[in-house]
């Protein structure tokens, strides 16, 4: 029966561990010197040797012929512990064997001496899987076991284990193993195998594989059911990086902001059977590898791509700003929560591809950074289209009030005031003016506060105000502020007068340094529509 290459190719003694010389080297001093500990921890992530050292040190710990802390791999006990016919070295799946009862069973067996080997070592795999009563049935076993026993725990998720579990063993994190002693080891099991495979192959597997060896040679086994010839193009073929343009047509609809594009891609992509929850994951992968590349001089270390594609993923990433590829992750972040729990993932992924054509539909703080360095970058480049029929609209507002002006109409009042409703009468000072500004002070602050150095001459039945605050004539029409002022007026003269405004024929204000009228002008600019080209 075919054996897989990680299985046929574990390690087994310390020298042959890649990628972890300062365990493997204080192990074997522990095993040389003597000083071997009753509990040990080996946590790091999948593939990194925890399991394959633990054999080791159950097989060193118990040779009859050691070789400078290794086990010499030739007696009597060594065969039996790799055939499994030595009963005492056990190892235990907590992850199927993980309650209560199962720790008591093991801490009888405990008191028993060896049958064969010196110590019984007990490897217990994904230790962090035992319930919350089995750790406390194993505490005191761990602490103080007899003499002839050796525990050896492994995890992968350290965090989950108790403080008091932690502290009674000897802990060894494994690091993930350098791309570079992967690839060597993958090119020396090649030429055992009697199998080709180039360099770039050869370091592509071994990034694709995240530091984990086993992962590399499950790959190396899946590339051999192509051939025995292997190249990059075989890499990325078996590990699904081949065949995936569209990750780059999505990209290029959500650039463009054509969401009819991206819906009928997305809609192809479900015909095809295509995984939606897998599809969001890409995506996220695609942006982050982008995001990657604008932030890093040299990304070549940190993307797991072949060269060609990583020369594509360096144009996309040129027609993007930072701001945009941070935005599409956090989109595709919290839809990829969404849609293991949606009732469609299609319509899911439809709608994080809609937010991530149009910003404008979403409302969170990376969709506004998202839209303002696009205006930025737009009004820098002059790559601005201005709508016309806006643009026309302001022009006439423009000559309309210039037409006015040369004309020298005279401003509307908020009374009709044609000249045959004004009677030819001598103007007389409103003497009592600042009365009507104090009384207004309480029962119309607006009016108080743009009436402030304003003056008023009374002409027959018509108090005409001279001021020059523009803000006037727009607030005096509002909220019955006119029927206000008609009051104060009326309780300081004693009579009911209509009201207007003095008209100023070759007056002309200076706004230059009114904040507020510089600010309504800006306003009124920022009236006309405008569109960034994509």
């Amino acid at each position: 029966m075919y054996q897989m290459l990680y299985r046929k190719w574990r390690p087994q003694s310390f020298s042959q561990v890649y990628g972890q010389p300062m365990i493997t080297a204080a192990l074997k001093n522990e095993l040389k010197t003597g000083r071997i500990a009753h509990a040990y921890l080996f946590t790091g992530s999948r593939g990194t040797g925890k399991t394959s050292c633990a054999k080791i040190l159950s097989k060193a710990v118990n040779c009859l012929n050691p070789q400078e802390g290794d086990p010499c791999n030739q007696c009597a006990i060594c065969h039996g512990i790799d055939d499994e016919t030595v009963l005492d070295v056990v190892e235990i799946d907590a992850a199927s064997n993980n309650g209560v009862d199962n720790i008591r069973d093991l801490r009888e067996e405990v008191n028993f001496t060896p049958a064969v080997a010196k110590y019984r070592v007990y490897i217990i795999d994904e230790v962090h899987m035992l319930s919350a009563g089995a750790f406390n049935a194993l505490l005191k076993t761990l602490e103080e076991p007899p003499g002839h026993v050796i525990f050896v725990l492994a995890t992968t998720e350290v965090h989950k284990l108790p403080a008091t579990i932690l502290s009674r063993c000897q802990r060894f994190d494994f690091g993930r193993i350098p791309p570079e002693d992967i690839s060597e080891r993958i090119k020396y099991i090649a030429q055992q195998e009697q199998f080709t495979i180039t360099d770039e192959a050869a370091f592509l597997v071994a990034r694709i594989s995240d530091g984990s060896m086993r992962d590399a040679l499950s790959l190396i086994d899946q590339c051999l059911s192509q051939g025995h010839e292997m190249t990059v193009d075989t890499v990325a073929k078996a590990a699904g990086l081949a065949g995936r343009d569209y990750l780059f047509e999505l990209s290029s609809a959500v650039r463009t902001g054509d969401s009819g594009a991206a819906l009928a891609l997305i809609g192809r992509l479900y015909n095809a059977s295509l995984d939606m929850e897998r599809l969001c994951a890409e995506l996220i992968d695609f942006y982050r590898n982008l995001m990657v590349i604008k932030s890093v001089s040299q990304p070549e270390s940190l993307i797991i791509v072949p060269t060609d594609e990583l020369k594509q993923l360096g144009e996309e990433a040129a027609a993007y700003q930072l701001p945009a590829i941070l935005h599409c992750m956090d989109i595709l972040q919290a839809s990829l929560e969404s849609l293991r729990s949606g009732a469609s993932r299609r319509v899911g992924m439809e709608m994080a591809v809609l937010k991530l054509c149009s910003p404008e539909l979403d409302t969170d703080i990376q969709s506004l950074l998202r839209r303002i360095k696009a205006l930025e970058v737009a009004v820098k480049s002059g790559n601005i289209k201005v709508n016309e029929q806006a643009e026309e609209k302001q022009l006439e507002k423009l000559v309309n009030k210039h037409k006015k002006k040369d004309e020298a109409t005279p401003p509307p009042a908020v009374a009709p005031a044609d000249d045959h409703d004004v009677p030819e009468v001598v103007e007389t000072e409103f003497t009592g003016w600042n009365d009507v500004i104090t009384i207004l002070e309480d029962s119309c602050p607006p009016l108080f506060g743009v009436l402030q150095n304003s003056t008023a001459v009374l002409r027959g039945n018509i108090v005409l105000i001279d001021t020059d605050n523009e803000m006037f004539k727009s607030l005096v029409s509002r909220d019955g502020n006119t029927a206000k002022l008609a009051e104060a007026i009326k309780s300081v003269s004693g009579k009911q007068y209509r009201i207007g405004i003095m008209k100023k024929p070759n007056a002309r204000v200076d706004e230059s340094n009114d904040p507020l009228s510089s600010f309504i002008r800006a306003s009124m600019e920022m009236g006309v529509n405008l569109e960034v080209k994509p």
